[in-house]
């Protein structure tokens, strides 16, 4: 049985994390990173078959953050989860950094795949789950894709792709927020009904909150179990989440906050208690 206690204090870490490297940065993804970070804690603490020691063990399952720009939520888990030194997070965006802007897996042990052009993430996990059934084996494939990257084009051709080779050993993950850089994604280019669009193009969909471990736990499971189909699991998410003057704010997608800033989101952070957000 999961431990939401110790889900729950990743999470709470790995937002810590979050903000301090991008303050140090002075340039950043701060929203979008904070939105994840439930679903990302999940994935590496809880569900993925991965050893830090063997980064490039063949058998591991993938992750794929499409929404590249979220990066600190994936260095944030990395360092977490031993890939290597967390004091290496205060070099996020700095010259020569492994910590680049966008995730690059020449640089750094723990990307599977370099990302940052949105809308081709899914593609690139399509790719990684048709390999694993031509070459029997039994390793899974998640991908984070955000609301807003889902008004590219290819997304749909790859969701097409994932449904026509039942590649169900893909479950996705949208990182359903509402806010892109340029505001509301309903006002930007609305893509609702997403759970009608993807069911059309022939996924097993599911609906959850993003915040809820046991939600997203129970996402997970009923993905493994689904047969024929590729899973995509609408997770619905607050932006900014877990402090407050940044929750459901757009101003936070790409800025970085100040020392003061800073100071009161950790404070905040420090009062998180075990429970589902």
């Amino acid at each position: 049985m999961a431990d939401i206690k110790m889900l729950t204090e990743k999470a709470t870490q790995m937002r810590k994390d979050i903000v301090t490297m991008i303050c140090k940065s002075k340039s950043g993804h701060p929203g979008g990173s904070l939105s994840a970070a439930d679903i990302v804690s999940t994935l590496y603490f809880n569900e993925m078959n991965i050893d830090p020691k063997n980064p490039k063990m063949a058998d591991r399952d993938r992750f794929v953050l499409s929404k590249g720009h979220a990066a600190p939520v994936l260095y944030a888990a990395l360092a977490e989860k031993g890939y290597f030194d967390r004091e290496l997070l205060g070099t996020l965006r700095q010259f020569g950094s492994p910590l680049q802007g966008h995730p690059d897996m020449r640089k750094l042990p723990g990307v599977d795949i370099s990302t940052g052009s949105l809308g081709q993430g899914l593609s690139v996990a399509n790719g990684m789950a048709l390999s694993a059934k031509l070459d029997k084996k039994s390793y899974r494939v998640y991908a984070l894709l955000g609301d807003g990257e889902v008004q590219e084009g290819q997304i749909w051709e790859a969701a097409m792709t994932a449904a026509h080779y039942k590649l169900d050993n893909v479950c996705a993950f949208l990182d359903s927020n509402n806010l892109q850089i340029d505001g509301n994604v309903d006002k930007v280019m609305g893509v609702e009904p997403l759970d009608e669009k993807w069911r059309a193009f022939g996924w097993n969909v599911m609906v959850i909150d993003g915040h809820n471990f046991e939600e997203i736990l129970g996402a997970l499971e009923a993905a493994k179990a689904h047969k024929g189909q590729p899973t995509m699991v609408i997770a619905k998410t607050t932006k900014g989440k877990g402090i407050s003057f940044m929750e459901n704010v757009c101003g936070f997608h790409g800025v970085a906050p100040t020392s003061e800033e800073t100071d009161k989101a950790l404070e905040e952070l420090s009062h998180v208690e075990c429970c589902n957000n």
